[in-house]
């Protein structure tokens, strides 16, 4: 499978993976800022998500790091597939980096 069809595999998982407070996806919320995938000597694949929170305090901060880490087990197809999501904070998340979706069912458009 190309990197390509699997990364757009799982933002499709991670289109499944809601903010709680904000009752939008993680990925049109624009928390996922890179999805970069690497093929091992052996035939495994590590997906590497940069991601980011709505703030640094953010109280569901563990649980969604680790859907994220689990979302790999979730990509049919896929044997020996890992994602290792790498929290940042820099470049801070601001609402600019939400979807138009995100912003419509938010009430900001």
């Amino acid at each position: 499978m190309e990197f390509d069809t699997l990364k757009e595999k799982i933002i499709e998982k991670l289109k499944g993976i809601y903010d709680p407070e904000m009752s939008v996806n993680i990925y049109d919320l624009g928390l996922i800022y890179s999805i970069d995938c690497e093929k091992k000597e052996n035939g495994a694949i590590d997906c590497t998500i940069t991601m980011t929170l709505t703030s640094a305090n953010c109280p569901v901060s563990g649980t969604l790091y680790d859907l994220v880490s689990n979302v790999g087990y979730c990509v049919e197809g896929i044997e020996d597939l890992e994602t290792i999501p790498h929290l940042v904070f820099d470049p801070p998340w601001t609402r600019d980096m939400m979807s138009e979706d995100a912003k419509l069912a938010l009430g900001l458009l």
